[in-house]
């Protein structure tokens, strides 16, 4: 879905003292005799209630979509073969709204952290309830798995659970099913962390100062993709072990990886960078990979330990790319699938990152409330253009490799997507959080901007 950019006054937000909002004695002068604006969005607040609702009929079109799912009542449903791991490309999407999602595949892993962000926001066990079913499937039939060949290119769809070869096969996903772990949900998959953890740690690709890379399409290439493909990763196992020198290499890859993606005179985190040219390569500012930068952030500050050498940095860095995003955003709420291109299409996956990320950032503290929570309001009133009364997530660019020309990630089509719905979990469950937070206050009042304030 295309939306023209419209003109909402979210730039003049009011920026309020901490305290209990109040309402003007009397209007600015001349407001009388003027029109009413019209917003191409609800420009609102959203209820918690209207939120779960939003989300309710994501998590059935998730359970529709996905192989081994309780909507899944094929016969040969305990014999099938789960849908082939997409581990190591992008999924490359498709026109047909009802096409199975990839159970294996990274944005699947996205899936699952947000059904569990879900089910704690709204205390609504049916969206664990999923992940716990799918975990259970893949607990049952690793045994099975696990004695054929493992081979790349090999036909074992469990491959990427059994011998990740990329970042993308466990990052995602390894995250999720830790937290889900520490949540006490579904089966106990040690052995699948311990792989994954094993990958990522000594066997994923590093430059020389220990930066991960990848060698394709381009040699020693870093890739805004890879802060999400193994950040949130190293530092759940963090959480799980203790042990801090997951917390160290975390820390690390968010501080290498922005040394060569960040640019600060864009506030925003260029799509890849590699060794062959490092100096003069050409900048493109595409919306989910800064998605992916500013949720690995967020994911990472909010299991590291206060006393952390490196949390300071890291949480400079990720205010400077929060303050940068923030002042993209679109008129209609959203963001685009080129950052800094007005004319490219506003894309959902890039605009439900943002919101989540910001949402958290006001929520734990680490944003200020009057300057991002009505950024992340307008974000999650923008999404709502974009999701049907049945659940579908349209609007989503589809999987997107590393390119070096403008006019790929321009044109990258955009559709009803499995990269959407993941996102979309996570910004609904913490925009919850958002409005139920007893520490703000959130007005609202007729042809004025929303305003969020800490209160004392």
């Amino acid at each position: 879905m295309f939306l023209l950019p419209l003109a909402l006054a979210l730039a003049g937000a009011s920026v309020r003292a901490a305290g209990p909002a109040t309402e003007p004695s009397e209007p600015p002068s001349g407001a009388a005799n003027q029109p009413a604006p019209q917003y191409p969005i609800n420009y609102h607040v959203p209820t918690a209630e209207e939120i779960t609702n939003v989300l309710e009929r994501v998590r059935e079109r998730v359970i529709e979509r996905t192989p081994h799912s309780t909507a899944d009542a094929r016969p040969e449903q305990d014999g099938a073969e789960p849908a082939p791991a997409a581990g190591e490309a992008a999924p490359a999407g498709g026109a047909d709204r009802d096409k199975k999602f990839s159970e294996l595949a990274y944005p699947m892993g996205v899936i699952h952290a947000g059904m569990l962000l879900a089910a704690d926001a709204t205390g609504d066990k049916k969206f664990a309830d999923f992940t716990a079913q799918q975990f259970q499937y893949f607990a049952d039939n690793l045994p099975k798995y696990a004695a054929m060949k493992n081979e790349k290119g090999s036909r074992n769809p469990f491959r990427s659970l059994l011998a990740p070869t990329s970042l993308d096969a466990c990052g995602a996903m390894g995250s999720a099913i830790i937290k889900a772990r520490r949540a006490n949900v579904g089966p106990d998959l040690k052995s699948v962390i311990d792989r994954f953890a094993e990958y990522v740690t000594h066997k994923q690709l590093r430059l020389e100062d220990g930066t991960l890379c990848r060698n394709n399409p381009v040699k020693n290439s870093i890739w805004g993709d890879d802060m999400y493909m193994s950040v949130p990763l190293l530092a759940q196992m963090g959480a799980l072990t203790g042990d801090r020198s997951y917390f160290d290499d975390a820390c690390k890859q968010v501080l290498q990886m922005s040394g060569r993606l960040w640019v600060p005179s864009a506030g925003c985190f260029t799509h890849a960078w590699n060794t062959q040219n490092p100096d003069d390569h050409p900048h493109y500012y595409w919306g989910r990979a800064n998605g992916w930068c500013l949720m690995a952030m967020a994911e990472l500050l909010e299991v590291l330990p206060e006393d952390h050498p490196q949390r300071e940095a890291v949480l400079k860095q990720f205010r400077a790319a929060a303050q940068g995003i923030a002042t993209l955003q679109s008129g209609n709420g959203m963001w685009h699938q080129m950052l800094d291109r007005p004319d490219s299409y506003p894309e959902t996956s890039c605009t439900a990152m943002f919101t989540f990320a910001l949402a958290r950032g006001v929520n734990r503290g680490w944003l200020d409330s009057s300057a991002y929570g009505p950024v992340a309001i307008a974000g999650w009133n923008g999404l709502m253009s974009q999701i049907s009364a049945d659940g579908h997530v349209d609007g989503t660019c589809i999987g997107t490799n590393y390119a070096d020309d403008y006019v790929y990630y321009y044109h990258r089509p955009a559709m009803d997507d499995q990269h959407g719905y993941g996102p979309v979990l996570l910004a609904g469950a913490e925009m919850i959080k958002l409005v139920k937070n007893g520490h703000l206050r959130i007005t609202a009042a007729k042809n004025r901007p929303i305003a969020v304030t800490q209160t004392k």
